[in-house]
């Protein structure tokens, strides 16, 4: 099987899961179309991925596995930060609020595609300057969507409570794809 993912989390959590994926991007234009929902482009990157990779390295029957992220907040889409100012704008904004984590996914098979997006919300508590100042000091926001990641040794003391998938949140929901894998 192909993963078609560079992310770390994402090639952690398959091999956790007992597969022995070849890790090949895709390079593909991540941006928005005009009036694209958060939840709709997921999908659609999602799909983008796979077929890319699917076309151009898998052999005849490989699954490819692709997945995108994102964290929204009241509709707007809050991706990886810039800097560190970008990365403490997004976490003042996520303060005391719930917001989104959606991956949408998507398994190409030969002709056979499904695409699904599963979205967790996330509870951050209410977060001081100083509290902020200190996680983006320890580096760990900076390649993250949202500037934070959930799995991380700091990020997960920002977390209140979520309602859906953990692992959704750390950039796959591992279980509905290794259940669709088995489909």
């Amino acid at each position: 099987m192909i993963l078609a993912s560079q992310s770390p989390r994402r090639i952690e959590l398959m091999r956790e899961a007992g597969f022995d994926a070849r890790v090949i991007p895709a390079d593909i234009d991540e941006t928005a179309l005009p009036g694209e929902g958060p939840f709709a482009l997921v999908e659609r990157l999602a799909r983008a991925k796979a077929g890319t990779v699917a076309t151009e390295h898998a052999e005849a029957g490989e699954p490819v596995v692709a997945a995108d992220t994102i964290v929204a907040l009241d509709g707007e889409l809050l991706g990886k930060p810039a800097d560190e100012d970008d990365a403490r704008r997004m976490l003042q904004a996520l303060s005391g609020k719930t917001h989104q984590v959606a991956t949408g996914v998507c398994i190409a098979r030969g002709e056979l595609v499904e695409s699904f997006v599963d979205i967790t919300d996330v509870t951050f508590f209410k977060l001081t300057d100083a509290e902020i100042d200190e996680y983006v000091a320890t580096g760990e926001p900076m390649d993250k969507a949202g500037a934070y990641g959930i799995q991380g040794q700091f990020g997960r003391m920002l977390v209140e409570k979520i309602d859906g998938d953990f692992y959704n949140v750390v950039g796959l929901p591992i279980a509905k794809v290794v259940r669709r894998l088995k489909g």
